[in-house]
């Protein structure tokens, strides 16, 4: 089970910087996210239940904008704020001994984000892969990947988010996730993630066969792209490169 650590102090650990002392230490995981609900508790979720695609390699993660306004939620003012931690954390791993082209815990700064309607989606995603910050990008929004741990689904949303959240929550099953007996679900109460949403039921064989489909799905989706505009990449997410990439986990 991958460690994990909430949180959005940057932590400095000065010394250790022997081979044996940089090999053992997590890899620190700094995530901005828009959403001030769903993608901390989506988190957290997995975190507790992943699968480690390497035992000796784990993660601490940090949720580094909890209490941030809604004006600071923006994708170019996450990827903003993203570049400044990461310059830190950059700093912090050297002085602890890691190297980033040569040790696998070298730390990483991802930023989730949504098309819904915001401006400046290109020059938030240029700027990030310019500065060296991770993103994990949805369109129209986060439910889409939700979704996905449902059913497959390749068609347009008209880039309303509204749509896919419709969608989620009158898959069967769905509302009785937040308890047996609820028939209909809130697009407010919808925004909390519960493990049963996106964990693979008991019953299954495969710990990991909800996400390799939901990855699977995604992925699909993404080799439909007709154009290098993520303003008009509907739909489409790629939230499993953050799962894995950045969190090291192979499923959950």
């Amino acid at each position: 089970m991958a460690r994990t650590r909430g949180g959005d102090a940057i932590n400095r650990r000065k010394g250790g910087g022997g081979t044996k002392g940089r090999a053992g230490r997590p890899r620190q995981v700094y995530v901005f996210t828009e959403g001030e609900v769903t993608e901390p508790e989506y988190i957290d979720i997995i975190m507790k239940n992943g699968v480690p695609a390497k035992a000796e390699e784990t993660v601490q993660h940090h949720i580094a904008n909890p209490n941030a306004e809604s004006k600071l939620r923006k994708p170019i003012r996450l990827v903003q704020e993203a570049v400044r931690t990461l310059r830190k954390v950059e700093q912090e791993a050297r002085e602890a001994g890691l190297k980033p082209d040569k040790d696998w815990n070298w730390p990483q700064v991802w930023v989730l984000f949504d098309r819904d309607d915001h401006l400046s989606i290109p020059e938030a995603r240029r700027l990030a892969r310019k500065e060296g910050v991770k993103v994990a990008y949805s369109h129209p929004c986060f439910e889409l990947w939700r979704l996905l741990h449902y059913q497959n689904y390749t068609s347009s949303f008209g880039g309303v988010c509204g749509n896919a959240s419709d969608l989620l929550r009158r898959r069967p099953g769905f509302p009785q996730t937040y308890g047996a007996k609820v028939r209909t679900v809130s697009e407010a109460q919808a925004k909390h993630v519960l493990p049963a949403q996106v964990l693979t039921p008991p019953e299954q064989d495969a710990p990991t066969a909800r996400y390799a489909t939901a990855k699977r799905y995604a992925e699909r989706i993404s080799q439909r792209r007709s154009t290098d505009n993520p303003d008009e990449w509907d739909p489409y997410t790629d939230v499993w490169r953050f799962v894995e990439d950045g969190l090291l986990l192979s499923g959950y």
